[in-house]
């Protein structure tokens, strides 16, 4: 017997319900952080996708969903774009089309147990296209990647190590179809059962045979989170405030002393003052200093965002430039057509320009740091080249300032437990105003967070670890299997229609039934 879900009677109160549904799966992410609601969250989309009369209805459906879900895990940026939200919205909710069809030509109508358990394999591969497109920087960034939902589940961390974020999302999922394949297909529950049986016993295998991190060694590092400082001015201010916080730090014996994005706001080389009070904090504590600067530079035209590292000595020449910008926040696409946006919302006034390569530092002590700048903790490929290169700790610097009082900061913060999880190499989230962490090189938290009311330093015994995890090894593979089935699926389909066009005998199926349940028959 078939669950029937009835469609709502309007076009555009389905449409509602539709983006609603596809709203859901944000309660997973931080702040409300309800990681097991993760797998069962796409059910109703999923659901009302498979009941669509067409399927251009369906794709309509998966469009909506994309909708409500890009909207909602970016919800926080309503303040600062405005409507253009919800036109990013519904311009990347396109890329969701395709898999609202995939999911009403696998699950619509009595589906056999075949055609569900290709279902399983089908649809979270098509999930992962969408994720994958839009984590091109240009189009705003892997935020809200689903799998990213998992990144205080122990097992879920050791399955990162294997095959990243995208695995992750993959099985999330999987789980998803299943469910969905179990409550309305009684002639699926098989395969559906099989799926989920299948996916514990891929992450018993993760955690049994994945290589686990091996500790030799540990380092101290101090975050300084100078909290909220604004009005005029702010920026002079701000740098007393963090000078007189990094002083608490002397005597403690820490490695490195960490200051966060934007935390220093004019150029040190034209402001040689500035740069001798930080490497006098340098002499006093006995660490290097990474500051961040957001200034116009004076060797070159533009402003920059840069992670500079300051010895006893001064700077000691080791700067990376951020390469991955914020649309909107730090440029504006295509700016000679959509220029406007500064007017509407709080974009870029100016452009910042652009880093040309990563950059690991070697801060002494046989230390050796990758640093990432803001949502660039978003990437995992950037962490992983990173690790590649010999970094020992990865680094974040971010603000969330503008942010304050949103989901922003704790799921910004979460983001670093994924990227530790992935290439085995701890790392450190600091930030201006909140949140801040650490994570161990399995992607374990250390330590406490510093909440976004903080105005305090923290020290964290941060144990380093050096082997080289499966995902760093072998990169995006679960992108590159999931492009595999899905041009597979296009070939059959291809094959499928060619027969049908030279009036070969169509595939066998089972029969269709009715909603009263008996079979379809030929000139009935």
């Amino acid at each position: 017997m078939t669950t029937i879900v009835r469609p709502p009677a309007s076009r555009w109160r389905r449409s509602a319900v539709v983006a609603l549904a596809g709203a859901l799966p944000v309660l997973a992410f931080p702040a409300p952080s309800l990681w097991w609601f993760a797998y069962v969250a796409l059910v109703p989309w999923l659901l009302l996708a498979r009941s669509a009369p067409t399927g251009r209805r369906a794709a309509y459906d998966g469009w909506c969903g994309g909708f409500g879900y890009l909207v909602a895990v970016h919800h926080w940026l309503l303040p600062s774009l405005h409507v253009f939200i919800f036109l990013i919205g519904a311009l990347l909710g396109l890329l969701w089309a395709p898999w609202g069809w995939l999911v009403r030509r696998y699950l619509g109508g009595s589906p056999s147990p075949g055609r569900c358990a290709v279902a399983l394999l089908v649809l979270p591969s098509g999930w992962l296209i969408p994720e994958l497109v839009r984590s091109w920087q240009g189009l705003g960034g892997p935020w809200g990647l689903l799998g990213a939902s998992q990144w205080q589940v122990e097992p879920a961390l050791r399955l990162a190590s294997v095959g990243g974020v995208w695995l992750l999302s993959f099985l999330v999922v999987a789980v998803n179809v299943a469910v969905a394949a179990l409550v309305s297909v009684r002639a699926a529950r098989v395969p559906a059962v099989a799926a989920v049986a299948a996916t514990a016993a891929a992450t018993c295998a993760a955690w049994a045979w994945a290589p686990r991190p091996q500790i030799d060694g540990g380092t101290r590092i101090a975050v300084v989170q100078p909290g909220v400082v604004a009005g005029p001015d702010s920026a002079a201010r701000r740098f007393d405030r963090e000078e007189r916080l990094t002083r608490r730090l002397v005597g403690q014996d820490v490695d490195l002393v960490v200051w966060g994005e934007s935390s220093v706001g004019y150029d040190l080389a034209d402001r040689p003052d500035l740069a001798r009070r930080i490497a006098a904090l340098s002499r006093e504590t006995g660490a290097d200093v990474l500051v961040n600067v957001d200034a116009r530079r004076s060797d070159r035209p533009g402003i920059y965002k840069s992670s500079v590292l300051v010895g006893p000595d001064g700077p000691t020449g080791d700067r990376y430039d951020k390469m991955r910008l914020v649309p909107f926040g730090e440029y504006v696409p295509a700016r000679s057509l959509l220029g406007w946006a500064t007017s509407v919302g709080k974009a870029a006034g100016e452009d910042r320009r652009r880093g040309t390569g990563q950059v690991v530092m070697n801060v002494g002590h046989g230390l050796r740091i990758g640093p990432l700048i803001c949502f660039e903790t978003a990437f995992p490929d950037m962490s992983r080249r990173l690790a590649d290169d010999g970094a020992d700790v990865l680094l974040g610097q971010s603000s969330t300032s503008t942010f304050q009082h949103s989901w922003a900061p704790p799921q910004h913060a979460s983001l670093a437990a994924l990227r530790a999880a992935e290439t085995g190499r701890p790392m450190v989230h600091a930030t201006l105003t909140g949140v801040s962490a650490a994570y161990g090189p399995d992607g374990r938290r250390l330590g406490p967070w510093l909440g976004t009311g903080a105005s305090t330093t923290q020290v964290y015994d941060v144990p380093l670890a050096h082997g080289v995890t499966p995902y760093v090894r072998h990169g995006d593979w679960p992108v590159h299997g999931a492009l595999l089935v899905l041009a597979a699926l296009c070939a059959g389909e291809g094959v499928r229609a060619l027969r049908l066009r030279r009036g070969g005998p169509e595939p066998l199926v089972p029969p269709a039934r009715t909603v009263h349940g008996s079979p379809a028959r030929p000139g009935r």
